[in-house]
Protein backbone atom coordinates (compact mmCIF):
# COMPACT_ATOMS: atom_id res chain seq x y z
CA UNK A 1 0.00 0.00 0.00
CA UNK A 2 1.38 3.46 -0.39
CA UNK A 3 2.47 5.75 2.10
CA UNK A 4 0.22 8.05 3.74
CA UNK A 5 1.06 12.00 3.86
CA UNK A 6 3.46 12.36 7.03
CA UNK A 7 4.24 8.28 7.31
CA UNK A 8 7.64 7.79 7.27
CA UNK A 9 7.83 4.22 7.58
CA UNK A 10 6.24 1.15 5.30
CA UNK A 11 5.75 -0.67 8.84
CA UNK A 12 4.73 2.30 11.26
CA UNK A 13 0.94 4.12 11.27
CA UNK A 14 2.00 6.56 13.78
CA UNK A 15 2.28 10.51 12.45
CA UNK A 16 4.90 13.23 13.69
CA UNK A 17 3.17 15.71 15.56
CA UNK A 18 3.51 19.02 17.13
CA UNK A 19 1.33 19.23 20.27
CA UNK A 20 0.90 22.98 21.52
CA UNK A 21 -0.96 22.83 24.76
CA UNK A 22 -2.21 25.81 26.11
CA UNK A 23 -4.01 25.65 29.61
CA UNK A 24 -3.94 24.13 32.12
CA UNK A 25 0.04 22.25 32.34
CA UNK A 26 0.81 24.47 29.18
CA UNK A 27 3.12 22.60 27.21
CA UNK A 28 5.17 22.19 23.66
CA UNK A 29 5.91 18.82 22.73
CA UNK A 30 7.32 17.20 19.71
CA UNK A 31 5.63 13.31 18.86
CA UNK A 32 7.76 11.72 16.90
CA UNK A 33 8.56 7.89 15.39
CA UNK A 34 11.54 7.58 15.88
CA UNK A 35 14.55 4.67 15.36
CA UNK A 36 15.31 2.73 18.14
CA UNK A 37 18.77 2.41 19.13
CA UNK A 38 20.90 -0.79 17.87
CA UNK A 39 21.14 -2.52 14.63
CA UNK A 40 17.67 -3.40 14.39
CA UNK A 41 15.10 -1.29 12.38
CA UNK A 42 12.52 -1.23 15.39
CA UNK A 43 10.84 1.96 15.71
CA UNK A 44 9.19 3.63 18.65
CA UNK A 45 7.30 6.70 19.44
CA UNK A 46 8.90 9.22 21.44
CA UNK A 47 8.79 12.69 22.68
CA UNK A 48 10.88 16.02 22.80
CA UNK A 49 8.90 17.69 25.68
CA UNK A 50 9.34 21.19 27.12
CA UNK A 51 6.09 20.90 29.72
CA UNK A 52 6.78 24.53 31.57
CA UNK A 53 5.96 23.13 35.28
CA UNK A 54 9.05 21.04 35.09
CA UNK A 55 11.43 22.98 32.75
CA UNK A 56 11.09 26.39 34.59
CA UNK A 57 11.12 26.76 38.43
CA UNK A 58 8.14 28.89 38.83
CA UNK A 59 5.08 28.21 41.42
CA UNK A 60 2.97 29.16 39.22
CA UNK A 61 2.47 30.53 35.45
CA UNK A 62 -0.08 33.49 35.01
CA UNK A 63 -2.77 32.76 33.09
CA UNK A 64 -3.93 34.61 29.70
CA UNK A 65 -6.06 37.03 31.35
CA UNK A 66 -3.78 37.64 33.59
CA UNK A 67 -1.00 38.11 31.06
CA UNK A 68 -3.74 40.34 28.77
CA UNK A 69 -4.54 42.63 32.04
CA UNK A 70 -0.63 42.98 32.43
CA UNK A 71 0.00 44.01 29.14
CA UNK A 72 -2.60 46.84 29.33
CA UNK A 73 -1.18 48.21 32.59
CA UNK A 74 2.09 47.70 30.02
CA UNK A 75 0.22 49.78 27.45
CA UNK A 76 1.00 46.54 25.04
CA UNK A 77 -1.31 47.25 22.34
CA UNK A 78 0.23 44.16 20.39
CA UNK A 79 -2.20 41.57 22.12
CA UNK A 80 -5.44 43.63 20.69
CA UNK A 81 -6.94 43.89 17.69
CA UNK A 82 -6.94 47.63 15.71
CA UNK A 83 -10.44 49.19 14.63
CA UNK A 84 -9.79 48.48 11.11
CA UNK A 85 -8.62 44.69 11.54
CA UNK A 86 -12.10 44.29 13.64
CA UNK A 87 -14.52 46.20 10.77
CA UNK A 88 -12.95 43.48 8.31
CA UNK A 89 -13.34 40.60 10.70
CA UNK A 90 -16.86 41.75 11.32
CA UNK A 91 -17.83 41.77 7.77
CA UNK A 92 -16.33 38.54 7.11
CA UNK A 93 -18.09 36.71 9.78
CA UNK A 94 -21.43 38.77 10.33
CA UNK A 95 -22.71 36.89 7.22
CA UNK A 96 -21.43 33.37 8.25
CA UNK A 97 -23.52 34.08 11.47
CA UNK A 98 -25.89 34.85 10.43
CA UNK A 99 -26.66 32.13 7.89
CA UNK A 100 -25.93 30.02 10.63
CA UNK A 101 -28.89 31.53 12.98
CA UNK A 102 -30.65 31.10 9.65
CA UNK A 103 -30.62 27.79 9.11
CA UNK A 104 -30.76 27.04 12.78
CA UNK A 105 -27.17 24.57 12.36
CA UNK A 106 -26.97 22.73 15.98
CA UNK A 107 -23.19 22.36 16.96
CA UNK A 108 -21.81 19.10 17.35
CA UNK A 109 -21.89 18.17 20.89
CA UNK A 110 -19.18 16.05 22.78
CA UNK A 111 -18.29 15.31 26.10
CA UNK A 112 -16.23 17.19 28.06
CA UNK A 113 -12.39 16.55 28.14
CA UNK A 114 -12.49 14.42 24.97
CA UNK A 115 -11.03 14.66 21.71
CA UNK A 116 -13.89 16.45 20.23
CA UNK A 117 -17.15 15.11 18.35
CA UNK A 118 -16.38 11.56 16.34
CA UNK A 119 -16.99 13.51 12.89
CA UNK A 120 -13.91 15.32 13.57
CA UNK A 121 -12.06 11.79 13.30
CA UNK A 122 -13.92 10.61 10.29
CA UNK A 123 -12.93 14.30 8.64
CA UNK A 124 -9.38 13.30 9.63
CA UNK A 125 -9.45 10.00 8.12
CA UNK A 126 -11.26 10.83 4.68
CA UNK A 127 -7.38 12.78 4.72
CA UNK A 128 -5.57 10.17 5.79
CA UNK A 129 -5.10 10.53 9.28
CA UNK A 130 -5.94 7.69 11.05
CA UNK A 131 -6.38 7.85 15.33
CA UNK A 132 -5.70 4.76 16.87
CA UNK A 133 -5.70 5.90 20.19
CA UNK A 134 -2.68 3.88 21.60
CA UNK A 135 -0.66 7.39 22.36
CA UNK A 136 -1.11 8.22 26.07
CA UNK A 137 0.99 11.38 26.91
CA UNK A 138 3.31 10.65 29.60
CA UNK A 139 4.14 13.68 32.41
CA UNK A 140 7.74 13.95 33.01
CA UNK A 141 9.49 12.20 35.33
CA UNK A 142 10.23 15.23 37.21
CA UNK A 143 6.06 16.14 37.57
CA UNK A 144 5.30 12.22 38.55
CA UNK A 145 5.06 11.96 42.49
CA UNK A 146 7.45 10.63 44.30
CA UNK A 147 7.46 6.45 44.07
CA UNK A 148 6.63 4.59 47.46
CA UNK A 149 9.57 2.83 47.99
CA UNK A 150 8.81 -0.75 48.89
CA UNK A 151 10.39 -2.92 51.81
CA UNK A 152 12.99 -4.70 49.39
CA UNK A 153 14.31 -1.38 48.09
CA UNK A 154 14.47 0.48 51.38
CA UNK A 155 16.56 -2.47 52.88
CA UNK A 156 18.83 -2.40 49.89
CA UNK A 157 18.99 1.40 49.92
CA UNK A 158 20.84 1.30 53.97
CA UNK A 159 23.38 -0.71 53.16
CA UNK A 160 24.94 2.06 50.87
Amino acid sequence: RPLRPGQLFEHVDGFNELVLRVQPNEAVYLKTIAKTPGLNTATELAELDLTYKSRFNVASLPDAYERLLLDVLRGDHNPFVRNDELEVAWRIFTPALHALEQQRVKPLMYAFGSRGPESADRMAAAHGFKFDGAYKWQPPASELPPAKPNAAAAGAGARL
